[in-house]
């Protein structure tokens, strides 16, 4: 979140003084001695082998995933496509991992079509299922953020349609549309603290049960 404001804000903080509460830095602590591997989604895209969407299909599809979802701002048809314009649209085979644990990448996705499984890879080996991602979910999106590691694993289970949003472009939307901007990332935070409050509740229920 501190790597969020500083963006937002044009800075970023080195060395901070006030060091974190002892569970955020025992639950989400990025070690900053471990440079994890930067994969742009140019990269990833070629890996996956995805396939360029026709930009008014995906527009389509993002258009109804934006206008069913409850944690977003209604926009006008000509907010909507300026905003479609920063995003590209690509379709994906099953069995392909679009997001890899650990890593550090560049871009969210949404989904437009198909499921995609969020997994947590343990450190044995095993995969835990946190999720399944379907249509008007996203992905990515804290990395996207606050620049830090993926959390999980996601891997296609159907074949796909999804929309990317490159952290460069979100960068230039910021800097060329600051109300769409400021709409994209309002959606963002809702949705993140959405999660937040899920994990709390979950959180809760693991330490009633087990005093």
């Amino acid at each position: 979140m501190k790597k969020l404001l500083d963006r937002l804000g044009g800075t970023r903080r080195e060395n901070p003084e006030t060091p974190d509460s002892g569970y955020f830095s025992t639950m989400f602590l990025e070690r900053e001695e471990e440079t994890p591997t930067l994969v742009p989604w140019a990269v990833r895209a070629s890996q996956l082998q995805a396939r360029v969407v026709d930009p008014a299909e995906g527009s389509a599809k993002f258009a109804r995933a934006w206008n069913n979802d409850r944690h977003t701002v209604a926009l006008s048809e000509g907010e909507m496509q300026r905003l479609t314009q920063y995003l590209g649209f690509v379709s994906l085979a099953p069995d392909r991992e679009v997001i890899a644990q650990d890593e550090q990448g560049d871009y969210l996705l949404i989904v437009l079509e198909g499921t995609i499984a969020v997994d947590r890879v343990q450190p044995w080996g095993g995969r835990a299922r946190l999720g399944e991602a379907r249509v008007g979910d996203l992905l990515g999106e804290m990395s996207l953020l606050d620049a830090g590691t993926r959390f999980s694993s996601c891997r296609t289970l159907t074949p796909c349609i999804v929309g990317v949003l490159e952290a460069q472009t979100l960068d230039r939307m910021m800097k060329d549309d600051p109300r769409l901007a400021a709409v994209l990332l309002a959606a963002l935070a809702r949705r993140l603290s959405l999660r937040l409050r899920q994990a709390s509740a979950r959180l809760s229920a693991l330490l009633t049960s087990s005093s």
